[in-house]
């Protein structure tokens, strides 16, 4: 054994590695995306990795394996699982051979999501159980546990970390070599692999009666997760629980129980505490999920306690808690007077710092471009999941819409179909394209949708840390292929105006815009420059004497590099790419470039 100085997420990898993990397959995003990238890192030859192209196609990639007795992990953010979900619920009725885990990591907050949506209700849900960490050490001997308890009773199991434990760092103490599980391999019976409506109610029957045994099961492995004893008691999970146990320590006259496994939710382990307290509180993120399960079993035993949480005003109905916050709710319930903290009312305030495209990001010159083109002119501009949501930043202004991934192009055909005198635009990116925009694609050639897709090709999975995707060239097994082609592709759907352009070409971009504009049907243009974290331009931009202070460069585009010092425009060599942008939209050509020394 050794001591590993890891985040969260390494600390879920080198769990399922030290568990025999086989195969493990994923789509990036926050704040699940470390975890695959940890294990490349210290995985060995014997172990397949991927990034697939959605979490559906995950899911299915290692449903598959695990068919044949390997051990699989998924992983995905809450909000992949939605797209992961009709795999999921179809296996949670025909069941693995080999332990899967499926890492659903939550977002409370949000901090980088759509949605604050709880994997403890998906699991309930899909009938599946689901563990609940909450520190990065627990996750890595819990997550093994998972594996176990998959393969014990023969069902994809749920793992729900949250940002907090996610991104935390923990020096855990790890295994020395990791060597993948030894299988059986694929045996064939139709009975079993292939669903039918009678397999799958038969197998539901089976499931109901079966998470019981597992709700037994998972009360005698969180026995030791109950401290203290008395007449006021907390109920608490994930990261929830590691701050109620900052603010109580080693106090023995309060109960505190952690629920590490929510689904089926330990009933045997919770009565006793039930029936010994008059009054407890649950202290959990995001749903009222114990609060909930605690009153339906004071009801079905007929046990009379007090039950606080947020359906009672005892706790926040969205975003993330925090160890101050749980410090005020448990010394209230407590009845007791809340510790002095110190006095910050003379600090001063936090910069805002919303997000912004980077200087230098080619998207800006792509939403630019279709601005310029389209203006005085009705059009609609459907945005996507990823960097360029942030086109609906002023002055940009270029982002009326963002659902989910892929509906960017499917919503502007909702919008062409019954306005036929504005122009609808979608904007989504390469990575996101390969996930979920070409289903939308199909779709609008189909139904003779009358819109410009616009693809935002920066050669990379900008957001969530830049992975590797169809189109770059290079999977996760280090292997260099073929990539994928963007154009062939609408091409073999059927788009038959397809345009690559610079998106740093202003005027060959607004052109391009125009001409499809112009034309009837499905357009495609391709926007194409490299992600400026990844290349940058060995120039700078320079404010000459010519400068006239128009202020239109930040006006138009507000890149941040272009700043007001001591009253006049100026550039922030620090931040300037050098990408020449601004020099395009200078009225009076006062801008420059030098080579960078």
């Amino acid at each position: 054994m050794q001591r590993e100085y890891v985040m969260g997420n390494g600390a879920i990898a080198l769990g399922a590695l030290a568990a025999g993990v086989n195969l493990v397959s994923g789509y990036p995003g926050t704040p699940s995306s470390e975890i695959i990238e940890t294990i490349q890192k210290y995985k060995g030859d014997d172990v397949y990795l991927e990034w697939s192209v959605n979490e559906k196609a995950a899911m299915e990639v290692a449903a598959g394996a695990a068919y044949t007795g390997a051990r699989t992990m998924v992983t995905m953010k809450q909000v992949g699982l939605n797209v992961a979900s009709d795999p999921l619920m179809s296996l949670a009725y025909v069941g693995v051979k080999g332990g899967m885990v499926i890492v659903s990591a939550d977002d409370p907050g949000p901090i980088s999501s759509q949605t604050e949506q709880d994997t403890r209700m998906f699991a309930e849900f899909a009938r599946i159980p689901v563990f609940d960490p909450t520190s990065p050490e627990e996750a890595y001997q819990m997550i093994q546990d998972a594996f176990d308890y998959s393969e014990k009773y023969n069902t994809p199991v749920l793992f729900r970390p949250t940002t907090r434990v996610c991104h935390a760092y923990a020096s855990i103490e790890v295994k020395d070599e990791y060597k993948a599980k030894k299988f059986e391999g694929f045996v064939k019976d139709s009975k079993k692999w292939v669903i039918f409506p009678r397999l799958s109610y038969n197998n539901h029957m089976m499931i109901e009666k079966r998470n019981i045994s597992i709700g037994n099961d998972f009360s005698e492995y969180c026995m030791n997760t109950v401290t203290g004893s008395g007449k006021k008691a907390v109920f608490a999970s994930g990261i929830s629980y590691a701050y109620v146990k900052e603010y109580l320590r080693d106090r023995t006259d309060v109960a505190l129980v952690k629920i590490a496994t929510p689904y089926p939710f330990p009933e045997k382990l919770v009565i006793p505490v039930l029936r010994e307290a008059e009054e407890v509180i649950c202290f959990e993120e995001l749903s009222p999920y114990i609060e909930t399960q605690l009153q339906r079993i004071a009801g079905v035993y007929n046990i009379p306690v007090k039950i606080l949480g947020k359906t009672t005003g005892n706790g926040r109905l969205a975003g993330e808690n925090t160890s101050d916050y749980a410090a005020y709710e448990i010394s209230k319930f407590l009845g007791e007077t809340l510790p002095e903290s110190t006095d910050l009312s003379d600090a001063p305030s936090l910069p805002v710092r919303p997000p912004v495209l980077c200087a230098g990001c080619p998207h800006r010159a792509s939403f630019y471009a279709v601005k310029k083109a389209m203006a005085g002119k009705k059009a609609y501009f459907c945005g996507d999941i990823g960097c360029y949501t942030l086109g609906n930043a002023m002055p940009l202004d270029m982002t009326d819409t963002c659902l989910c991934m892929g509906a960017g192009i499917t919503m502007a055909q909702g919008f062409s179909h019954l306005d036929k005198d504005g122009v609808a635009f979608s904007f989504t990116g390469d990575s996101t394209f390969f996930a979920s925009g070409m289903t939308g694609v199909v779709n609008a050639v189909y139904n003779e949708a009358d819109m410009i897709l616009c693809i935002l090709d920066n050669s990379t999975t900008a957001m969530t840390g830049h992975q590797p995707h169809p189109g770059t060239g290079i999977n996760m097994m280090g292997d260099v292929i073929e990539k994928v082609d963007i154009v062939k592709i609408l091409e073999g759907i059927g788009v038959k105006i397809i345009k690559i352009v610079n998106p740093f070409e202003l005027e060959e971009a607004v052109n391009a815009v125009k001409e499809c504009a112009a034309a009837p049907g499905v357009k495609a243009i391709i926007f194409k420059s490299p992600c400026i974290a990844l290349f940058r331009p060995l120039k700078k931009a320079v404010i000459t004497d010519k400068c006239i202070q128009c202020k239109k460069c930040i006006k138009e585009i507000g890149c941040p590099a272009i700043i007001i010092e001591n009253g006049k425009v100026s550039i922030d060599n620090s931040l300037c790419t050098g990408c020449g942008l601004c020099s395009k939209v200078c009225p009076v050509k006062a801008i420059g470039g030098v080579d960078n020394e």
